[in-house]
């Protein structure tokens, strides 16, 4: 290992910056630097020399070109143990540059203002920042190339007690830790750019979706297995999402999650995220066997649990409030959770529910009214990807229609218009039935419609008298309509649009069924 005798420093995040920069002086190292950091660097009172004195040669373009020379990459590049490498550098008045200390203009942050003009994105692509990163990554058994603020501490703590010296193994790991972070920034270049000019560089209005898909995730934790055990697993998180996810979420308690529970908890944020009121939702397979919204949380779960205590053995449980004493008596009542998500628990609430050893406890952020329009689904095929909208569509009351005689009434509108949200997170072909704010019956994922329908009434049994219904899509033939009214449903809400409408509004109106039409669907596959 060589000794480190000058480090270039050019950074744009000074985070940190301070304490590792004294102590490189107090080692005795030469620091060269650039602009504002170099600023920086002298109001702590420590010598700097600049670029433009080190090259000879000027900062100019307002400050694109200002690393861009062969006294820095020749100081960066050169081959220490190649005798003409040494040779040429000794020959051109190139000095060496033993480590490199750089991160780069902040590109994410600036195209993430929903204000930023494309000509303000492009100043903040770094070109010198990546150039000097990768060259001294390239040389890593010559030149320290360090791009992340967090590892400061760790060098020079090394530097300290090796005499000026980082072990190959550190320079290896700061290495990759350059390639990840320049091929994370290129790509993210690459996305920008693909979304405000078309495939041959002409400026266009921006597109919703770029012409190539590059896809950067980072591994939050490997998984004992997938789906089933003969399957090999691992989460992967996009750190740009912002709002309550299971990336996001911090474990309080119990075993590590698996495979199917990362799904499932997913599955019951996304429903109650849809939710203004204290709501719960009781999660098997993606799909709810209960849900409820009422004036407490705790009240919220029994509710939702009672829909379908048979269905909800093992089952998820997503709460949108902070869980109290209450909502925890209420959640030890059940016979086996795997998994309770929330925005929060009362001290004596998670005291009361540890006691459950094996109960995965999860905390996310609070919910907000606002959704995050950018994020994009991503559904994955052999040898492909589907890419489509989140579906967040509502709609305004005032659009929705009568189709039938009977209208439905105050109460029962507002039973329809939360079992169609329901509906909107249950597996194709959905069927809902709701009392109130509570679901009664949820028939999921057949491939006949009056089947689901069917499932639904007897899942309900008796509570299906005087229930709403909500269908995710259309009735293809009056066969649901009339399943359900045998059911005892009152009023039914759904998209409409099949060739078979009048056929379908005839029946509902033959059994006195009040029937509304949204029109539009809320497939999930």
């Amino acid at each position: 290992m060589s000794k480190i005798k000058t480090a270039l420093i050019s950074v744009s995040d000074k985070e940190g910056l301070d304490d590792f920069v004294k102590g490189l002086d107090e080692l005795g190292i030469k620091i060269i630097s650039t602009g504002g950091t170099a600023k920086k660097i002298e109001s702590l009172g420590i010598k700097v020399e600049k670029v433009s004195e080190h090259t000879g040669f000027p900062e100019m373009l307002d400050g694109r070109v200002k690393t861009l020379h062969p006294k820095i990459h020749g100081g960066l590049l050169s081959l220490r143990d190649n005798p003409d490498h040494m040779r040429q550098v000794k020959e051109h008045a190139i000095e060496l540059i033993d480590m490199v200390v750089v991160n780069l203009y902040p590109f994410e942050k600036t195209i993430a203002r929903p204000d930023v003009e494309l000509a303000e994105a492009i100043e903040n692509i770094d070109i010198g920042g990546p150039s000097m990163l990768r060259s001294a990554a390239k040389n890593y058994k010559g030149v320290v190339a360090i791009s992340d603020p967090s590892t400061y501490a760790e060098v020079l703590k090394e530097m300290q007690e090796n005499n000026c010296q980082v072990s190959v193994k550190m320079r290896a790991k700061l290495a990759m830790d350059v390639f990840k972070r320049t091929s994370q920034y290129d790509a993210a270049i690459n996305k920008y750019l693909n979304l405000q000019f078309d495939f041959k560089g002409q400026n266009v209005p921006r597109e919703r979706f770029c012409h190539e898909l590059e896809l950067k995730y980072k591994k939050a934790q490997g998984l004992r297995y997938g789906e089933n055990p003969h399957q090999m697993a691992a989460f992967y998180a996009n750190d740009t999402c912002k709002e309550p996810s299971v990336a996001l979420a911090k474990q309080l308690h119990g075993k590590e999650l698996s495979f199917n529970n990362i799904v499932d908890l997913a599955a019951a944020l996304e429903i109650l995220k849809d939710f203004d009121e204290p709501t719960a939702t009781v999660i098997k397979h993606t799909n709810p066997c209960g849900l409820a919204s009422a004036e407490t949380i705790a009240k919220a779960y029994k509710l939702a649990l009672n829909a379908d205590r048979l269905s909800a053995f093992g089952s998820i449980v997503g709460l949108n409030r902070k869980v109290d004493k209450q909502a925890a008596e209420e959640l030890l009542k059940a016979d086996f959770i795997e998994c309770i998500i929330a925005p929060g628990f009362d001290k004596k609430a998670l005291d009361m529910l540890k006691v459950k050893k094996n109960l995965r406890i999860l905390d996310v952020p609070p919910f907000s009214a606002k959704r995050d329009e950018n994020e994009l689904d991503y559904k994955g095929v052999t040898g492909g990807m589907l890419v489509q909208d989140r579906d967040l569509k509502d709609f305004d009351i005032e659009n929705l229609k009568v189709a039938t005689k009977k209208k439905p009434t105050k109460a029962q509108m507002e039973s329809l218009l939360f079992a169609w949200k329901v509906a909107k997170h249950v597996k194709s072909n959905s069927i809902v039935l709701c009392k109130g704010k509570v679901t009664v019956g949820v028939g999921a994922g057949q491939m006949s419609r009056v089947v689901s329908v069917e499932i639904a009434a007897k899942k309900a049994g008796k509570f299906a008298k005087g229930s709403c219904l909500a269908g995710d899509a259309f009735f293809p033939k009056e066969d649901g309509v009339i399943a359900a009214a045998k059911a005892g449903v009152k009023a039914i809400i759904q998209p409409g649009g099949s060739i078979r409408d009048a056929e379908t509004i005839k029946a509902a109106d033959k059994y006195g069924l009040a029937m509304v039409l949204t029109g539009f669907r809320h497939f999930k596959h």
